[in-house]
C-alpha cells in the first residue's frame, strides 16, 4: 500500500491518514463508515484523491466509495474552513426565527449551506438539531452553542472570530 499511497497526489499529511484509518478500520465489518469517519477525525475532510486507494484496500468500486461520501452531507471533500458554524433548522428553531437567520448567516458569509467563505475562515452547515429547543434559534460554531441567536448576535459572533487575538509560540 504504501508505493500506492507514495504515488498518488495527496499530501503527506493526507496520505498518512488515510493509512492510519485504513489500517486501523480495514478488518471491520462494514469498514468503509469507520474508515471514512476516521481519515474525517485526523484531517477535517476526505480527499478527493483518496478515493481510488480506500476502494481498492477494501474491495469496493471507486463509485461505491463516491457513492457513500456524497449521500452523507457529514463527509467533507474539501478542507473545511478555520471555524464551521452550523445553523440549526429543527421545528424549535424554525418556528423561532432560524429561516430568517439562515438567509442572514448566508448573506452575511457570502456562502450558501455546505459552502466555505473565500478567506478559508468559515464554513457554513445546517444541522438538524442542537438539543437547545428551549433557547431557539441555536447555532454552533465549532464546539460552542449559543442560543436565542439574532442577526445582531450573529453579527458579534462573527466579529469576534475575526478579531480574535492569537497567540504565536516561537520554535
Amino acid at each position: 500500500m504504501d508505493s500506492k499511497v507514495l504515488n498518488s497526489s495527496m499530501s503527506n499529511e493526507e496520505a498518512e491518514a488515510v493509512v492510519n484509518a485504513l489500517n486501523t478500520h480495514r478488518h471491520r465489518q462494514g469498514a468503509l463508515l469507520p474508515v471514512l469517519h476516521g481519515i474525517q477525525a485526523l484531517i477535517g475532510y476526505v480527499p478527493p484523491s483518496s478515493v481510488t486507494l480506500i476502494a481498492q484496500e477494501l474491495n469496493l468500486s471507486e463509485a461505491d466509495v463516491h457513492g457513500v461520501i456524497s449521500f452523507y452531507h457529514d463527509f467533507k471533500l474539501s478542507p473545511p474552513g478555520a471555524h464551521v458554524i452550523q445553523v440549526c433548522r429543527a421545528e424549535s428553531c424554525q418556528s423561532l426565527g432560524a429561516n430568517a437567520l439562515a438567509k442572514h448567516a448566508c448573506s452575511r458569509l457570502g456562502v450558501d449551506f455546505h459552502q466555505t467563505t473565500r478567506d478559508n475562515n468559515f464554513t457554513l452547515e445546517p444541522v438538524y438539531c442542537l438539543g437547545n429547543c428551549m433557547n431557539s434559534p441555536a447555532i454552533r460554531v465549532d464546539d460552542e452553542i449559543y442560543g436565542d441567536m439574532t442577526d445582531e448576535k450573529f453579527d458579534d459572533v462573527i466579529d469576534q472570530l475575526l478579531t480574535q487575538v492569537i497567540e504565536v509560540k516561537a520554535p
